[in-house]
């Protein structure tokens, strides 16, 4: 028989390359998502799986929802990938972003301790849980320090999920998941932003990009490459908490610049700031501009992770390269739009 997988969040990005890993595993996945009359499986689709995911209601705010679901799928594993995941809408929306992201972790938890402890529990933690960390790189040892109710809320999870293995006995597992990218990824990223915004200009339809903190920087990797450390965590000898990251850090400048270049610009840099600039070398066109409105209130120290644990315990190392993730992703925009 085989096994069952209840995977939240399995519209977005994660949940989409998650559910295909699973499928090729032979698990029978069923997808949890908030109802809606007009809900997107445009990430399902994209990977032609979106008949092969059972979709079911579930909201991560009402515990009778989360009780029902689980009474009625009886899943082997349980992979809480959903969330109100834009850090900087936090800040807006921080009540939200706790009852989701924190309190929803919780209900979860509560419900798999009532109906099935047997069950095996995945959490999406976060690297914006280091926020100002006092070290770098972060590895599981490294003091956690959100600057964001996003990250505050994630801790609260996170906390959580290590109580229930601990003193409740679950195999409940944290992935402490620093940021990875992919064609599937929201277009409210800063990745997806920049990659979309050169793929724009490039067939003619965009004037240019505005970003905020050009010397921000962040520790990228492949989301199928995670995912697959995410079903491994699970099938460990004893559950635990992990780092994954590639342990390269890079700036939105770098990011800016390998994007540019997939989509056939060269860029130079001109003026400091809020006042900084890049022009298209070959034309002298401005197509990158600062904006404050972008900048976030609290930036955090450089943030790049140690997986040496994840690579030490679990077999887990990430495949793909910084340049081949832009790369990818340039190249995937395009082919978007001219279709």
């Amino acid at each position: 028989m085989a096994r069952r997988a209840l995977i939240t969040g399995v519209t977005g990005q994660d949940g989409a390359y998650l559910s295909r890993l699973l499928l090729e595993k032979g698990y029978d996945v069923v997808g949890g998502s908030r109802a809606s009359p007009a809900r997107d499986l445009w990430r399902l689709k994209a990977l032609g799986i979106d008949r092969d995911v059972r979709i079911v209601d579930l909201e991560l705010l009402d515990s009778r929802s989360i009780v029902s679901v689980i009474e009625r799928e009886r899943p082997d594993e349980i992979y809480n990938l959903a969330a109100q995941s834009v850090v900087s809408s936090s800040f807006h929306l921080p009540v939200l972003t706790g009852d989701a992201d924190a309190l929803g972790v919780a209900r979860i938890l509560e419900a798999i301790t009532g109906i099935d402890p047997s069950i095996r529990f995945y959490q999406a933690s976060s690297s914006e849980m280091f926020g100002d960390a006092p070290a770098a790189p972060q590895s599981e040892g490294t003091p956690f320090r959100p600057r964001s109710p996003y990250g505050a809320a994630k801790l609260y999870a996170h906390w959580m999920t290590v109580n229930a293995r601990n003193a409740g006995g679950l195999f409940a597992c944290s992935g402490i998941v620093f940021n990875h990218e992919s064609p599937l990824r929201g277009l409210e990223f800063v990745t997806r932003k920049i990659t979309h915004g050169f793929a724009r200009i490039a067939v003619g339809r965009g004037d240019g990009i505005e970003l905020g903190n050009l010397d921000a920087t962040r520790d990228w990797g492949s989301a199928p490459d995670y995912v697959e450390a995410m079903w491994r965590m699970l099938h460990a000898k004893r559950p635990d908490d992990y780092v994954l990251a590639t342990g390269q850090s890079h700036s939105v400048r770098s990011f800016c610049k390998a994007a540019a270049q997939a989509a056939g610009f060269d860029l130079t840099w001109h003026g400091s700031g809020t006042d900084e600039v890049a022009v298209d070398a070959k034309t002298g066109r401005v197509v990158v501009r600062v904006n404050e409105k972008f900048y976030r209130p609290n930036e955090p120290i450089p943030l790049v992770g140690d997986p040496t644990k994840a690579r030490r315990e679990l077999g887990w190392q990430p495949r793909m390269s910084f340049e081949d993730l832009v790369r990818t992703m340039v190249e995937e925009d395009l082919r978007r739009l001219r279709r």
